[in-house]
């Protein structure tokens, strides 16, 4: 048993024009219905600069029923409220905002509901069918917006899930913050949505509210944040759980399947076939054990990379999460496959999302820039030859390979424009002392959320940085990105022999340069899963622009070379899928246990 039946938090933060007044209302009220020395009032106060922590402690001081936690750093609405319910107590734990919104009359049917046993949680809401509310009307739509995409995914029949007005069973509402993850405005969504789940009983009542002070929508919070953490507690509570050995097996299969459909999607069938027949099966079986010898590269690189994140992992796994992530993009639109790598080394390694992510775009960025470098320089030594390089997007190409060639070509230029454009960046921003990351959010925002979504953003932008920053690593891995993309192109020349391309070397070699540089800045962009079409589309405009190859053998090449490169892509992804047991209920355990460190050590 606890010395007290009600402890009441009031989550603060820069409130010392309102707290004083807050604390007299809420003793008042409570001393009306509850009997004396059977309540405390805490004020979680949350790293405050104002003058709240003295206020608060002189009325902690003052009376016996008051409290005051203090915190140094930022907690977040969430982590502030949770610290003091477990530092509490009462058996009975309220919460509600201290700028009064919420009309105290209700204070003690919300304590009671909880009070007298009939319910484990309860909460104030302001959208029950027939209630109306004095809402400012863009807060009003985002409300809306908010409430029905909860209820949507995470099948809650609650209206309002973020009214500061609830109250909890002490017992219940400790178990659910051992799985509550959010410390921030979700903090209250998760706790309800995770109650349901959990079998206890809710109940939601009609109140009286009006809101207090300047407020507005904020995009950083309401959008980005609160609608990621809407996903991840789905994915959490609706698609984990139902992840097992068959269903990993069956996506494996259908991985496979899909991939390859969409290549008859894209790409006629009957010609695909007719140019194989034509060419010489026994050089393109030798192209594809020469583009299997990049993979090791691409696991090595990738080892470097988290290497200079503070991560050493071994070459075999992460050279099979390189190849899953680059299946999955294969298949899924905008690139959605290189979030399967981030979950993996997450899930199987306990490397945390920012940095999974921040990983995935160094490893973009050294492959836009070795590419553009690489056409670049292929494009000033054919000018220097005397090539009339100005006839590429103009040659007169038959039917749509015209068109998509062109496009193609006029994507690859602004990729690579862009991808030198993100590199003096990154490499300038290393060598600043501003912090620019949350200098620009605050301009958008001046939530406190934004605090949260600026440490991430700085985490990610930071693990880039490091890299730019260290001259050594930037060489290694620019090295490796290099030999990479020379063995694709090399595995494109040998295509070009199996198809009978008769050309002096040199030529050969420029235009396969050339060519696989610009196709594959050209599938950068997500027009098409895996950028098929684009890339034999540039492929084909640049071997049809610089060479006397006639318009059928230039596109059966670019068919060739892209489809034994998806192929050895798609198999070696099935084949990881399978050895590393991805997404089983080994993996989804792991992940787990992951998550709770990353919280920890974040």
């Amino acid at each position: 048993m606890t010395n007290r039946e009600v402890s009441v938090v009031l989550p603060a933060y820069n409130e010392a024009d309102t707290l004083e007044r807050t604390v007299e209302v809420t003793l008042s009220t409570l001393s009306d219905f509850l009997p004396a020395g059977s309540f405390e009032v805490i004020v979680a106060e949350d790293g405050c600069d104002d003058a709240t922590p003295e206020l608060a402690d002189r009325m902690a001081a003052e009376d016996d029923r008051v409290r005051h936690f203090h915190s140094d750093e930022r907690l977040g609405r969430g982590g502030a409220l949770e610290r003091a319910f477990r530092a509490s107590d009462g058996d009975v734990l309220v919460y509600f905002d201290t700028d009064l919104a919420t009309d105290m009359r209700h204070l003690e049917e919300l304590v009671e509901s909880v009070r007298s046993g009939d319910y484990d949680v309860a909460t104030g809401s302001r959208r029950i069918p027939g209630d109306k509310q004095n809402r400012q009307p863009e807060r009003g739509v985002a409300s809306t917006g908010y409430n029905s995409l909860v209820r949507l995914f995470l099948r809650s029949p609650l209206y309002d899930h973020q009214c500061g007005f609830k109250a909890f069973d002490r017992e219940a509402l400790l178990v659910l913050l051992d799985d509550v993850e959010d410390d921030h405005w979700f903090w209250d969504t998760e706790v309800l949505v995770r109650a349901q789940r959990a079998g206890y009983r809710v109940r939601e009542f009609p109140v009286d509210w009006e809101p207090k002070g300047d407020t507005k929508v904020d995009l950083v919070r309401d959008v980005f944040g609160m609608g990621s953490q809407i996903l991840r507690l789905w994915w959490q509570l609706g698609v984990k759980p139902r992840i097992d050995r068959r269903v990993t097996m069956a996506a494996g299969t259908a991985l496979i399947v899909v991939a390859l459909a969409l290549m008859t999607v894209y790409l006629d069938p009957t010609e695909v076939l007719t140019a194989l027949q034509s060419a010489d099966t026994r050089l393109l079986g030798i192209a594809t054990v020469v583009y299997l010898l990049s993979w090791p590269l691409r696991g090595l690189r990738y080892r470097d990379i988290l290497g200079e994140l503070g991560y050493r992992e071994r070459v075999g796994f992460l050279t099979g999460a390189v190849f899953i992530s680059q299946t999955g993009n294969l298949v899924f639109p905008a690139r959605a496959g290189d979030a399967l790598r981030a979950y993996i080394v997450k899930a199987r390694r306990g490397i945390p999302y920012p940095s999974g992510f921040a990983s995935l775009a160094i490893e973009r960025v050294f492959d836009l820039l070795t590419i553009t470098v690489l056409a670049g320089a292929t494009f000033l030594g054919l000018a220097a030859a005397g090539v009339d390089v100005t006839a590429i997007g103009a040659t007169q190409a038959p039917g749509e390979g015209e068109s998509s060639g062109r496009t193609a070509v006029f994507v690859a230029a602004g990729v690579g424009a862009a991808a030198i454009a993100a590199v003096a960046v990154i490499v300038a921003t290393a060598r600043s002392d501003r912090n620019l990351v949350r200098a620009t959010l605050g301009r958008v925002s001046s939530d406190s959320y934004v605090d949260y979504v600026a440490g991430v953003v700085e985490r990610f932008t930071g693990d880039i940085q490091t890299v730019a920053q260290d001259r050594r690593s930037f060489a290694l891995i620019g090295a490796s990105s290099l030999l990479i993309w020379a063995i694709d192109v090399v595995t494109a020349l040998v295509v070009f022999a199996a198809f009978g391309v008769d050309l002096a070397l040199w030529e050969l070699v420029a235009v396969g340069f050339f060519a696989v540089s610009v196709g594959n800045l050209a599938k950068v962009l997500p027009l098409s899963p895996g950028g098929i079409g684009l890339y034999e589309g540039a492929f084909s405009l640049i071997v049809l622009a610089l060479t006397p190859v006639g318009w059928g053998v230039a596109l059966a090449a670019a068919i060739a070379d892209h489809a034994i490169k998806n192929l050895v892509t798609v198999a070696g992804g099935v084949a990881s899928t399978l050895v590393f047991n991805v997404s089983l209920t080994t993996a989804v355990e792991e992940a787990r246990d992951a998550e709770s460190e990353g919280s920890v050590r974040e």
